[in-house]
């Protein structure tokens, strides 16, 4: 078979073979998540093949076979991504930024100006992925301050609420930075500040996302169980909004980590069930909207912690494919570098050291980092590496690098 088809045919090829199925298996199990009776198995097997070929399935297979392979629609199949941020904010409001600062100057705040804001915000969180941290934490305080400085001018109910609502998510997005760059105090209290904001304004999206930091700080941390009851806390908080998505993701890392496979399965398929049924984002770069191709990153560290190594191999492969544009400019950088770990991860354990430090490498070299989330994940690389290689060379000078950016952020260090 060639190697020139859609990477959703390839995928659903390697998703079947890492499983050891036949196509009769994977037609058996089409068969038992869809929804209404499939034609014969003959005529069933003649279509998988036409997939795998190439040819795109319908409305009505594409979530069957998504849930085959325990995946979303949109990150099998994905849609397109509107990624155009820049000259957004003029276009529809017809402000650039000095403007929007000048009209902020002002007594009293109009619609348009909000609306503005609204959008100087929504591109701001669309930067976390790939803008440096520094620069980033400059500007998400920035803004953040002009915004609170808006809480004394005289408002409307409505106006009111949309600013809170809009220094929430400031509040939300500097706290993750903050995290990010390793200051974890400065990032606990901001992401306090964002949740009494959102108490403030009966956002239970808000409320949502800090409590999925919390998840977050905990799972990084070491505190598993701590995540564990971070992330229920934030899903009884807003059960029907994005954010849900995310928690249930993190209650699955935290319970892959505690050897809980039965956890883990059942937190990855409320968060896909939950996925499945939400609209398609419209800006997918949104940090605080969780895009279906995340769903894969979520799944991709769990079946690394549960040993499954074929399944977190592709999965690992596609969140590199996802995260990277044609020109091999890496739009998901973090993503990409804890895939290269899981990479590492998986050649160590199948005795292929050089692999394993490539990946590990690679992992660290990044420009835009999230220094909790990578130093655990190198720690647990690290773990697999010494206990197989711990007399290689090459093996002592990776072990020793790691530790010595452990040393700078001990806090940070698995326990």
């Amino acid at each position: 078979m060639s190697d020139d088809r859609l990477a959703w045919a390839r995928r659903i090829a390697a998703e079947r073979e890492a499983r050891a199925w036949s196509q009769r298996d994977a037609v058996r199990a089409l068969r038992a998540h869809a929804p209404s009776e499939l034609p014969s198995d003959g005529s069933m097997i003649r279509q998988w093949k036409l997939w795998e070929a190439g040819a795109l399935p319908n409305d009505f297979y594409r979530p069957i076979i998504a849930a085959v392979f325990g995946t979303v629609t949109n990150a099998l199949f994905p849609v397109p991504s509107r990624r155009d941020r820049e000259s957004e904010i003029l276009a529809a409001s017809g402000m650039d930024t000095l403007e929007i600062v000048r009209r902020l100057s002002r007594p009293d705040v109009d619609n348009a100006t909000l609306d503005a804001l609204r959008i100087t915000t929504d591109r701001l969180c669309s930067e976390y992925p790939f803008m440096p941290n520094d620069q980033l934490l400059i500007e998400g305080r920035q803004w953040l301050r002009r915004v609170v400085e808006l809480y004394s001018k005289s408002l409307t109910l409505a106006q009111h609420r949309e600013v809170l609502a809009l220094s929430g998510w400031l509040a939300l997005l500097v706290g993750c930075v903050e995290y990010d760059s390793g200051d974890h105090h400065a990032a606990e209290s901001t992401r306090r500040v964002a949740l009494s904001i959102a108490t403030e304004a009966d956002h239970v999206e808000l409320a949502g996302w800090a409590h999925e930091m919390r998840a977050w700080f905990a799972l990084t941390t070491g505190d598993y169980r701590g995540a564990v009851a971070a992330a229920q806390a934030g899903a009884e908080v807003a059960a029907h909004h994005g954010v849900a998505v995310q928690l249930a993701g993190q209650e699955a890392k935290a319970w892959a980590r505690l050897g809980n496979r039965r956890h883990v399965e059942v937190a990855l398929d409320k968060g896909r069930r939950l996925l499945e049924g939400m609209p398609h984002p419209e800006n997918l770069d949104n940090h605080f909207v969780v895009d279906p191709a995340k769903f894969d990153f979520y799944s991709m560290d769990c079946y690394l912690m549960l040993g499954e190594d074929k399944l977190t191999r592709n999965l690992a492969e596609e969140v590199l494919r996802a995260g990277t544009d044609a020109d091999g400019t890496e739009r998901s950088p973090m993503r990409n570098a804890e895939a290269r770990v899981a990479l590492g991860i998986t050649g160590a354990r199948e005795g292929d050291l050089e692999q394993a430090l490539i990946m590990g490498e690679r992992a660290l070299q990044g420009d835009r980092q999230s220094l909790p989330s990578l130093i655990m994940t190198s720690h647990e690389l690290a773990a697999e590496v010494n206990r197989r290689y711990s007399t290689e060379p090459a093996a002592q000078d990776y072990l020793a690098r790691l530790q010595a950016l452990g040393r700078e952020k001990p806090l940070f260090l698995p326990q």
